[in-house]
C-alpha cells in the first residue's frame, strides 16, 4: 500500500507535534524531592573515611558475613560507621536474624555504639 506524499508528511508532523507538546509539559513540572532527601538520616554516603572507622566497618562486615548462618540478605546489609558509632541498615528475614547481625556487630564494637536500622521482610 502506497501513502500519498502529503498524508506522510502530515502524520510525520502530527507525531513531532504531539511528542513535543509532551516534552514540554514534562519539563515544565519537574518532581521535586529535597524535603524527603534531606531527611533520610544516616546513609552510606555519610560513612566517614577516618581510618578507625574504615576499620571498624569492615571488621563489622567480615563478622556479619563469617555468620553462615545469616540469609543473603542479612549479609548485604549496610554497615556505615561514623565517629566510631556503627549503624546496620537493611532488610534482615526475621527477627532472630535481625538480633544476630545486631549481636555480631556488639562482637566488634562497644554495644552503646551500635544503632540498629533493620528492617523485617516480609
Amino acid at each position: 500500500m502506497k501513502i500519498p506524499f502529503p498524508a506522510f508528511v502530515l502524520a510525520v508532523g502530527l507525531l513531532i507535534g504531539s511528542g513535543a507538546a509532551v516534552y514540554a509539559q514534562d519539563s515544565a513540572t519537574k518532581p521535586d524531592n529535597s524535603a524527603q532527601n534531606k531527611n533520610q538520616g544516616t546513609t552510606a554516603d555519610n560513612q566517614s573515611n577516618a581510618k578507625a572507622d574504615r576499620l571498624l566497618a569492615a571488621n563489622v562486615r567480615k563478622a556479619i558475613v563469617a555468620d553462615k548462618d545469616l540469609s543473603t540478605y542479612a549479609h548485604n546489609i549496610k554497615v556505615i560507621v561514623r565517629d566510631g558509632t556503627v549503624t546496620l541498615k537493611g532488610p534482615v528475614k526475621s527477627e532472630d536474624e535481625k538480633q544476630k547481625v545486631k549481636n555480631d556487630a556488639i562482637s566488634v564494637a562497644d554495644q552503646s555504639k551500635v544503632i540498629d536500622e533493620l528492617t523485617v521482610k516480609e
